[in-house]
């Protein structure tokens, strides 16, 4: 029962379905700043 909840609850509504592989991606966003600030301070010279 708990996992049938789970699924039910981790589909998008119907309206969304179009954006699914945007929202599969969404997640990385953070890494990416993360990576970002490291080849920044790479290019500083690490101060």
């Amino acid at each position: 029962m708990a996992a049938y909840a789970l699924q039910t609850l981790a589909q998008l509504p119907e309206a969304y379905q179009a954006f699914a592989p945007l929202i599969d991606i969404l997640p990385i966003i953070p890494l990416l700043f993360l990576l970002l600030a490291f080849v920044w301070q790479a290019s500083v010279g690490f101060r």
